[in-house]
């Protein structure tokens, strides 16, 4: 009997619309009601702060996406991560010679069951092939990579 591989699932998911009220000082909500929340501008950039805004909502999806990533590519991989994170951190900064902002993005991966260095940083590049936050900001806007496995030093990873 000849085993074939199967192909994966056909994804085909379209979020609940959520609206803006208001934009960066305002209020976000979806239409399931799971997403009602006020958000405003940070005080580094001369808000009151106390509320979300658009960069940490953004943080807070790449992280959890890219986190789906690495256990996929890591148990395809076999390679122990452990309890794994993400962390992401997004910045939002003026660009030079021009009025415009652009985002940046750091992701650290932290995989306490990995043992191998070179193997650590081949699950974060293959999680950031995958991902497809990862897939919709390359070459577009920097995103930094790095990598702590078991031995508790980071990485930087290219």
């Amino acid at each position: 009997m000849t085993m074939t591989a199967q192909a994966p699932p056909r994804i085909d998911y379209r979020t609940p619309t959520v609206t803006s009220i208001g934009g960066r000082d305002g209020t976000v909500r979806s239409a399931d009601g799971l997403i009602d929340l006020q958000v405003g501008y940070p005080k580094e950039m001369g808000g009151q702060g106390g509320r979300t805004n658009p960069e940490e909502l953004f943080a807070a999806g790449y992280a959890a996406c890219f986190h789906s990533a690495v256990k996929g590519v890591a148990g395809e991989r076999k390679v122990a991560i452990g309890k794994s994170t993400v962390e992401a951190n997004v910045r939002l900064a003026s660009t030079v010679g021009s009025s415009g902002v652009q985002l940046a993005a750091e992701l650290h991966v932290s995989l306490p069951g990995a043992t191998d260095v070179e193997a650590a940083k081949d699950v974060v590049r293959g999680a950031h092939m995958r991902c497809p936050y990862s897939r919709a900001t390359r070459n577009n806007i920097d995103v930094k990579l790095s990598v702590t496995p078991a031995d508790g030093k980071s990485y930087d990873v290219i």
